[in-house]
């Protein structure tokens, strides 16, 4: 059956189920939906996924959405998927659904307002806010505090211990990433009081190999493409 990936390179958690198929060696067709064109709320899509977001996948006649879903069925579903990415174990694999659902309340929700409240509303035609971006850097901060102090522990370079990173690693870094559309000084005056996020950060980029790099220099494309078109 043919994986279709419906994404978009500003969509944070479209890149990091991108990733995944890209390291595990998941043949997909990539479909991109123009998010500034409205196609995301398009009669056709919505056919597809009626909530109208993105990442979603369909395979076959299995249709899916909401990307921590998505990852968890791609490592599930696909032979030669390795292990640490989503163990069988229970208890272990229990850990990792415990900091998806963490991040989508804290960490997304901070990151992902802050970069549209300080940055990204502007190229949407929309006022920025920055009394709204104080607020929601509140949050990043508070998140970035509790993976320095509570997710990132001493007994392995990533999340809850672990010595291989795990589809968290990957979702949660990719939401940080997303700070890379900032302004340079911005970005480190968020994440320099935090050196193990750094660190773990590094980590993660160098187990996903040039896979990881490839498709997030499509965010910084997409970037740059709209910065000329301004």
């Amino acid at each position: 059956m043919a994986l279709k990936i419906y994404t978009h390179p500003l969509s944070q958690p479209a890149r990091a189920v991108i990733i995944f198929c890209k390291l595990n060696g998941i043949e997909f067709e990539e479909i991109v939906i123009d998010l500034l064109k409205g196609q995301h709320k398009s009669p056709e899509f919505l056919e597809i996924n009626p909530v109208g977001q993105i990442p979603t996948i369909v395979h076959g006649d299995f249709k899916l959405f909401e990307s921590h879903s998505i990852l968890m069925y791609l490592a599930s579903a696909f032979p030669g998927v390795a292990d640490h990415w989503y163990p069988a174990d229970v208890q272990k694999r229990a850990k990792i659904h415990s900091v998806l659902d963490w991040h989508h309340s804290n960490l997304r929700r901070g990151a992902v307002m802050y970069v549209l409240h300080s940055y990204l509303f502007s190229i949407f035609g929309k006022p920025l806010n920055p009394q709204a971006a104080l607020e929601d850097e509140k949050i990043l901060n508070s998140s970035l505090s509790n993976i320095e102090s509570v997710w990132l522990t001493d007994h392995g370079p990533f999340l809850t211990g672990r010595d291989k990173p795990s589809i968290a690693d990957l979702s949660l870094v990719c939401e940080i990433l997303e700070l890379e559309v900032l302004d340079e000084n911005d970005r480190n005056r968020i994440l320099k009081p935090y050196p193990k996020v750094r660190k773990w950060i590094d980590d993660v980029k160098n187990a996903t190999g040039p896979q990881f790099d490839e498709v997030h220099q499509t965010m910084h494309q997409f970037m740059n493409d709209l910065k000329q078109i301004e």
